[in-house]
């Protein structure tokens, strides 16, 4: 069985039309259509680099990550809690595995409906990554007073 790219159904064009998916071989692709011309871009340099970014904005958040996790498993408990932020602070070593595994029909269609997409132009570069902001309370009266 062949693997699919990851965030197959999430990646757009620059000209805001849906990247369709293939195979080469054994190699998952996104397709991008060049004016006709359908280019077949390796899909594993652009899910890794997507999740990259991911990783990023976990780096340094990790204990709170591990915190509100644990908290939403019900499993507030100093082990659980030191577990889920180990995972979390080697998380760029499991990308290799999540590439292979791929990602839950029902995880995309969850990030999807959230606003998640990727706009990669015909080369597969990535031009940016729009994904659902986290609510800020900042400038809402939020302070310490």
């Amino acid at each position: 069985m062949s693997r699919e790219p990851l965030f197959k159904g999430l990646i757009i064009d620059e000209n805001d039309r849906p990247v369709s998916t293939g195979v080469i071989g054994s190699d998952p692709c996104y397709i991008v259509n060049d004016a006709g011309f359908m280019r077949h871009i390796l899909s594993d340099p652009i899910d890794l680099e997507i999740l990259k970014s991911f990783g990023d904005q976990i780096n340094g958040n990790e204990e709170f990550i591990a915190d509100q996790t644990a908290k939403m498993l019900g499993q507030d408990d100093l082990f659980t809690h030191a577990i889920i932020e180990n995972q979390l602070k080697n998380i760029d070593k499991k990308f290799g595995q999540v590439l292979q595994m791929g990602l839950p029909e029902e995880t995309r269609v969850y990030l999807g409906m959230m606003g998640f997409k990727v706009v990669i132009d015909i080369h597969g570069e990535i031009i940016r990554v729009d994904q659902p902001a986290a609510r800020s309370d900042e400038g809402e009266g939020g302070g310490d007073n």
